[in-house]
């Protein structure tokens, strides 16, 4: 089973219009309003996939009622922490000839729902597989992360990590299976730029060194370059198509990679697979359907 944390998810609304013009009133020709988080983005593939998976995290208010009706709507399995007070964030994407993104503030999380969140993690068996996503609520201690990473672990449990900065580099003596950096953000933790495959691939190995396994760097239309633990390196190329919005697609990489994996065990086929989720979701308005990545899978090239 995969389980996926998003300790502060959100409803996106996205809304498409041929301009921004700001202090005017627009009309807008389409609007959704979807789930969101990045655990949340990676838990609405996997199920898609055909991946058993279990979403994870906080919701508050009439906001987070909402999320997790949604959800349950697509068939997704949830299990998150009611928050009695603020509400669940309500993010707003604007599509136009650029994308805007107007991100709200989530609720403040009190100590007694965080542990009860740690205790959740005292149901997870030995190779679960627990995805850490995205921003933290600044009311969370600042090794949340690690508090939930190192409870899973001792159940026997897998860790994978998409995120950021000091949070990424906290984690990194936890020894996560997997960490998908992008390309800029692993030039952030690394404290310096790569332009190539063998600079990005030195810049894995330095994390690597600090106890990630496997290293999966996504660099937008270049494709993917993974490091493996077996000291292997990995290109993948993007198949070709029209960016609609990239929103989610470095969460379907994710979720199509463990896909993969699990499928089989070979990295190969979990980079192929993660790129077509990833690049099927930029092609299209909202998360890849399981059609969606089917037909690309075959455009998708991958080499040593």
């Amino acid at each position: 089973m995969i389980y996926t944390v998003t300790l502060n998810p959100s409803l996106d609304y996205y809304l498409s219009l041929p301009a921004l013009h700001p202090g005017t009133l627009h009309r807008v020709q389409d609007a959704q309003l979807l789930p969101g988080g990045k655990g949340v983005n990676v838990a609405i593939v996997l199920s898609r996939l055909g991946v058993p998976v279990r979403a994870l995290g906080f919701a508050a208010g009439h906001t987070g009622t909402l999320l997790t009706t949604l959800l349950r709507e697509i068939g997704l399995d949830t299990d998150f922490v009611t928050v009695p007070g603020g509400m669940t964030r309500l993010n707003v994407k604007i599509s136009t000839e650029s994308e805007t993104e107007l991100n709200g503030a989530g609720p403040d999380i009190p100590s007694d729902a965080f542990e009860a969140l740690l205790c959740k993690m005292d149901g997870l068996e030995p190779d679960d597989i627990l995805v850490l996503s995205g921003s933290a609520p600044a009311s969370l201690p600042a090794d949340a992360y690690n508090q939930l990473a190192q409870r899973a672990q001792a159940r026997g449990a897998h860790i994978v990590a998409d995120t950021t900065g000091q949070r990424l580099t906290d984690l990194l003596p936890c020894r996560p299976f997997l960490i998908k950096p992008n390309a800029l953000e692993l030039a952030e933790v690394s404290g310096q730029t790569a332009d190539t495959v063998a600079e990005r691939a030195a810049q894995a190995r330095q994390l690597q060194a600090l106890g990630a396994r496997n290293v999966l760097v996504s660099c937008g239309a270049e494709g993917a370059v993974l490091v493996t633990e077996d000291g292997d390196v990995l290109t993948g190329q993007a198949p070709q198509g029209t960016v609609r919005s990239t929103v989610g697609a470095g969460d379907s990489m994710v979720a199509g990679f463990l896909a993969g994996w699990l499928g089989g065990g070979s990295y190969e086929a979990a980079l192929r697979l993660g790129l077509s989720a990833g690049s099927a979701t930029a092609f299209r308005d909202g998360l890849a359907e399981r059609g969606d990545i089917d037909r690309l899978l075959s455009e998708v090239c991958v080499t040593a």
